[in-house]
């Protein structure tokens, strides 16, 4: 056992000595998609005229200065059944109709759910919901947790 110890220590001690003496050169290779993606974000910081902003009633925000968080807020559905692609099919039609409004699908057995907007009140949801609500079958309106940019 003792002399099984020697050896691996002596083993170990005299790579570490080789490696030592030892210079090499280590080559990188990354995908292309990484470097367009740091250029892009790079030329956002440099330039905040190219930066996207995004309107929030009177305010405001500059995406690239602000951050996304998650609040208490409301958002409006547009569309509940079973059928996937009729949940897709209604996203694109209501995209089409209010494009600067996000829309998000969730998936609970057996329903797929189209939801609408973050709205911070419920005010502004039920406001929303009646300007749609003849264009739409069964709108309705959901407290749940929103993005908002702060």
């Amino acid at each position: 056992m003792y002399s099984k110890g020697l050896i691996l220590f002596s083993a170990i001690c005299l790579i570490c000595i080789q490696a030592k003496g030892q210079e090499g050169n280590v080559e990188v290779k990354q995908d292309s998609l990484i470097t367009l993606l740091q250029n892009f974000r790079a030329a956002n910081e440099i330039n905040p005229t190219t930066a996207r902003l995004i309107s929030l009633g009177t305010k405001t925000v500059d995406k690239t200065r602000a951050s996304r968080v998650k609040r208490k807020g409301f958002r409006v559905q547009v569309y509940s059944g079973s059928n996937r692609s009729e949940a897709y099919s209604m996203q694109a039609r209501f995209k089409n109709q209010y494009s600067d409004m996000d829309t998000y699908i969730t998936y609970s057995s057996p329903n797929y759910r189209v939801k609408v907007g973050d709205f911070r009140s419920r005010s502004q949801a039920n406001e929303f919901m009646n300007t749609i609500r003849s264009q739409y079958k069964s709108v309705f309106v959901f407290q749940e947790d929103i993005w908002v940019w702060e």
